[in-house]
């Protein structure tokens, strides 16, 4: 199989602890020579500073990191230093999300920043720094939990591209024909960019049930059950993750994914036991 370009995702730590523990799963996932590591921060950009400690960090030892930048709850000056800030820092790649309000907030309430949509964040990240940053934009090939419909979600995608996005990486799923099916959507609007595929390796059944109902990501009935008939037993929950991963991964890539971007959870052994296998390593 050919090599194609991937990435790895990490959260900022919250504590010391956490930090030291990121730094030593790095090192591992940093063997595989991913394009690129990105880092999250938490609702209503609550870990803004840790995630530029991380971004830093990352970029010290020597690897591309980008920093996710979210536009709710974000004032255009706020934003605008933390262009500044990653651009002296050499930092060249982003990933523009709308980005979700600390929950308490009940529904949406767009007063508390000056963007609505992820579209104009894009736009205010071009007028503000040109070509600097590589942009990477969000995509739900089962649909945005909040989009009114499949097609009003892929036009919204198409709006963020045509906004300046250069890539996309979509949301996890399991289900490969809802990603191609996206994609040929997507080009059928015009979206010309390459849309990454999001994986997320299979580790802990009670997590991911809890994740997939959040973000409406679905997990295909056989898979659910199978998960859920191994109870506590971790080992059996890995081996079987392992396998329906590197299958879901080796179908993407074989259908034209130009790449896949790992979510970690700042864990380096699920993430590395599907690249082994894919034979990625670049």
């Amino acid at each position: 199989m050919s090599h194609s370009d991937f990435s790895i995702e990490f959260y900022p730590p919250k504590t010391a602890e956490g930090a030291e523990k990121l730094r030593v799963t790095r090192v591992r996932l940093a063997a595989l020579n991913p394009k690129y590591f990105s880092v999250t921060f938490g609702a209503g950009g609550s870990t803004q500073q840790g995630t530029l400690d991380t971004v830093l960090e990352i970029r010290r030892e020597g690897h591309q990191a980008a920093p996710h930048i979210s536009c709710l709850g974000s004032s255009r000056d706020r934003l605008r230093a933390a262009l500044d800030e990653y651009r002296s820092n050499g930092i060249r790649r982003l990933v523009a999300l709308r980005g979700d309000l600390p929950s308490g907030y009940g529904a949406v309430d767009f007063s508390s920043g000056e963007f609505r949509y992820a579209n104009e964040l894009v736009e205010f990240i071009r007028a503000e720094s040109g070509d600097w940053f590589h942009i990477e934009v969000a995509a739900y090939p089962e649909m945005h939990p909040q989009a009114k419909s499949p097609l009003d979600d892929v036009q919204s995608f198409a709006r963020k591209v045509q906004a300046g996005a250069d890539g996309a990486i979509t949301q996890y799923f399991y289900n490969a024909d809802a990603y191609f099916r996206f994609v040929d959507e997507a080009r059928k609007l015009g979206v010309q960019v390459p849309i990454a595929a999001g994986v997320m390796p299979i580790t802990n059944t009670m997590q991911l049930l809890r994740f997939s109902e959040m973000c409406g990501a679905e997990i295909p009935r056989w898979v659910r059950l199978k998960l859920l008939s191994y109870g506590d037993d971790i080992e059996s929950i890995r081996a079987f993750g392992l396998d329906v991963v590197t299958a879901l991964c080796e179908r993407l890539l074989a259908g034209g994914a130009p790449g896949l971007h790992f979510y970690s959870l700042n864990q380096a052994a699920p993430t590395m036991a599907i690249c082994q296998r894919l034979k990625l390593q670049g």
